[in-house]
């Protein structure tokens, strides 16, 4: 199956990133090299572009793809929450702009065997890296719980995350939950079917609950924001793609705390904290996708686009 995947909010991330023809960027999801493609075609020969994906098969796609610029990129098998260490250790000093396109690709979804969606029958995995230990399969079947009702309630937002959490535990009491359908049937069963029939699918909330926690997605943004924003250089810019709304919290607050970072009570008169802002927040309101762009990719509905930059 090829890597497709269309690359959402493309045009207004290209524009949000303010591309100089002899920079240094990082695409820091890399995925099937969408976004990488443009940002290649508007640098020189003296530019150069690092390409971070910790999918294997998004790096065997985006090599491909990015054939045509191969002398101005380098492409990294990694987590991005590495990126910045491991491109200091390539020495480099600084980046002009970094962008980070969250969540699940078209391709991880659609690839049956993968175990992301809950449409197809197959093994619970949802792992983007398949040299991590942990699946789908132990969290649902190893964690206690009260740790599986933290993580659908917290990560899936979903108000029957009690109910779901105890239906798992007593399905998994009888036999292991080998596959996705056999959790959607019990999801199903632990949701009244009156509100069933209005919220959309039942397991999409506690399948996307499941791949956070599978793959620590919350946490490595989380411990990332900061030291990109440092690495950036003075002008250089952070465009960052969430498609849920607990990602989006994290980058808005990380960037306000980048922007005014001073600690001072209210009524001080001059700040004494030494905090020193480290740039300005581009997006006050995050960039949505046009009707146009979520008539023909339906996936980009909950897109939103913010951008910091450095001063």
């Amino acid at each position: 199956m090829d890597f497709a995947h269309v690359s959402v909010l493309l045009n207004e991330t290209i524009e949000a990133l303010d591309i100089k023809p002899d920079g240094v960027y990082l695409d820091g999801t890399l995925g099937g090299g969408g976004h990488s493609f443009h940002i290649a075609s508007k640098l020189s020969e003296h530019g150069h572009l690092y390409g971070v994906d910790q999918d294997e098969s998004a790096i065997t796609a985006a090599t491909k793809r990015l054939e045509p610029f191969q002398d101005r990129i380098t492409i990294i098998r990694d987590n991005y929450v590495n990126a910045v260490s491991r491109l200091k250790q390539l020495g480099v000093k600084g980046l002009d702009g970094i962008l980070l396109d969250l969540g699940v690709s078209s391709y991880q979804l659609d690839t049956i065997e993968r175990g992301f969606s809950y449409k197809y029958d197959t093994v619970l995995d949802m792992r983007m890296d398949n040299r991590n230990a942990i699946s789908a399969k132990e969290i649902i079947n190893d964690y206690s719980e009260m740790e599986l009702y933290r993580i659908i309630r917290d990560y899936g937002e979903d108000k029957f995350a009690k109910n779901i959490a105890k239906h798992i535990a007593a399905a998994r009491a009888k036999k292991p939950i080998e596959s996705t359908f056999e959790l959607n049937d019990i999801i199903k069963a632990a949701i009244p079917a009156k509100m069933r029939v209005t919220g959309g699918h039942p397991s999409k909330k506690t399948f996307q609950a499941i791949r956070i926690e599978c793959n620590s997605e919350l946490d490595v943004l989380k411990d990332s924001l900061d030291s990109m924003i440092e690495f950036l250089n003075p002008g250089g810019r952070l465009a960052i793609i969430t498609f849920h709304s607990l990602e989006d919290r994290i980058v808005k607050s990380s960037f306000k705390k980048n922007e005014n970072p001073c600690t001072c009570p209210p009524e001080f008169p001059i700040c004494i904290c030494g905090n020193v802002s480290k740039g300005r927040v581009i997006s006050r309101k995050p960039i949505l996708p046009t009707e146009e762009e979520i008539e023909m990719n339906k996936r980009s509905k909950s897109a939103k686009l913010r951008v910091f930059e450095k001063r």
